[in-house]
């Protein structure tokens, strides 16, 4: 895998777990192991979780995960389970498609694909 251009950070006291979680069910790979960190990778978007050590679950923001299409976001919605909040839709303001799912932090993780012409 490449040098990604950014990571983004989230504490965790249940590092192991949620890890887990977006490995298994979202399909993210372990991109780099630190004391206390992992960061993981879904194609070239880079997300860590780091132990809390006694402090809060950051839980704030949205993990988007972007498919190809439909079918692709159908098939998260299969895999992701009872864990969705919603069936995959469209939504008209945006012009997407998709469905929302919390991870085992309570964190929003929306799964999606565009629906119009995307710039180069």
């Amino acid at each position: 895998m490449s040098r990604p251009a950014g990571v983004v950070f989230f504490r965790t006291a249940n590092r192991e777990r949620v890890v887990d979680w977006y490995r298994q069910v979202v399909g993210c790979s372990v991109w780099l192991e630190q004391p206390g960190c992992t960061i993981l990778a879904r194609g070239d978007f880079r997300f860590g979780f780091c132990d809390a050590d006694g402090g809060d679950t950051e839980t704030e923001g949205i993990l988007t995960f972007v498919y190809p299409d439909r079918e692709g976001v159908d098939r998260a919605h299969e895999r992701v389970g009872d864990a969705a909040r919603e069936a995959p839709h469209v939504n008209e303001r945006y012009d997407i498609y998709q469905f929302f799912a919390d991870d085992p932090d309570g964190r929003a993780a929306e799964f999606q694909t565009f629906l119009h012409e995307l710039p180069g």
